[in-house]
């Protein structure tokens, strides 16, 4: 058999979100960023004893395949913060994630133009 090519693609994985999160504003009901997940401590809480039906609880097994952690929309993401990481870009096709200033980004751009 051939070697399959590396996919650039991670399995969906569920939302983790906290037990009774829809019944409470302050677990998250309507509020995003309380949207958070908390292990559950109850002796008798059903998705601590992971009961059918209940949510899924985050474990090692849904961590990203090593080959693919770091992409973003099947693409190898780097960081630019420099020029020289800029020059290793224009090689391979890579996608930026870092905010730059007007300053730098002005001369980066003129860089592109030359």
């Amino acid at each position: 058999m051939a070697e399959e090519a590396k996919t650039t693609t991670k399995r969906s994985k569920p939302k983790f979100l906290r037990t009774d999160w829809h019944k409470k504003i302050r677990l998250g009901k309507g509020v995003k960023k309380n949207q958070k997940w908390h292990g559950a401590k109850g002796r008798q809480n059903k998705l601590r004893l992971n009961r059918k039906g209940r949510m899924q609880r985050p474990k090692i097994g849904w961590g990203a395949d090593t080959k693919v952690k770091d992409f973003v929309s099947g693409m190898e993401a780097i960081r630019v913060k420099m020029l020289k990481t800029w020059k290793l870009l224009v090689k391979v096709l890579e996608l930026l994630l870092q905010k730059l200033g007007p300053k730098r980004s002005l001369k980066l751009l003129q860089k592109q133009m030359r």
